[in-house]
């Protein structure tokens, strides 16, 4: 197992869809413990696969909710109407918060690495890791989601940081 360096802002593997994982072979059972170790630090709740630059559908997560754990090609099946407020920040977006609106609810299925379904779905910090994991397998960052004023705030703020 590795402790992976993280992508930023500005590489283009975050701006990639990743594609499926169609076979789960001995770099894949690789991958998913790289993904877990990083995740499991101080202060990280979620990263995604292309956030250590590989372009796969899977993601790890690390919340008190549901546990330290990885997921292999999530798709959401399920989001509230209702939305919740509230700040945001990525690994990818170094030391920078900002408010994103997101649904109040998320489900997403998937399947482990050995296989077998797995679903995480919740309410609060679950619904907001999952809809901000699977975003990042989608190629977009929770910064083009802001409100326009906060984006503009967001993007001179990622300028000037980086």
């Amino acid at each position: 197992m590795t402790l992976r360096e993280i992508r930023v802002v500005g590489d283009p593997v975050l701006r990639t869809p990743c594609d499926p994982i169609r076979e789960i072979t001995p770099g894949i059972r690789s991958l998913v413990e790289d993904l877990v170790e990083t995740v499991d630090e101080d202060g990280r709740a979620g990263l995604a696969a292309n956030q250590i630059g590989v372009s796969l559908r899977a993601f790890s997560y690390n919340l008190d909710e549901i546990g330290l754990g990885c997921i292999l090609n999530p798709e959401i099946v399920e989001l509230s109407e209702e939305v919740q407020d509230g700040e945001e920040g990525c690994l990818s977006v170094p030391e920078l918060w900002f408010p994103r609106t997101r649904a109040a609810f998320a489900r997403c299925i998937g399947t482990d690495v050995e296989g077998h379904e797995v679903e995480l779905a919740g309410e609060g910090i679950v619904a907001r890791l999952i809809q901000h994991e699977v975003d990042h397998l989608d190629g977009h960052l929770y910064i083009d989601g802001l409100e326009r004023s906060v984006r503009k705030r967001a993007l001179r703020e990622i300028r000037e940081k980086l």
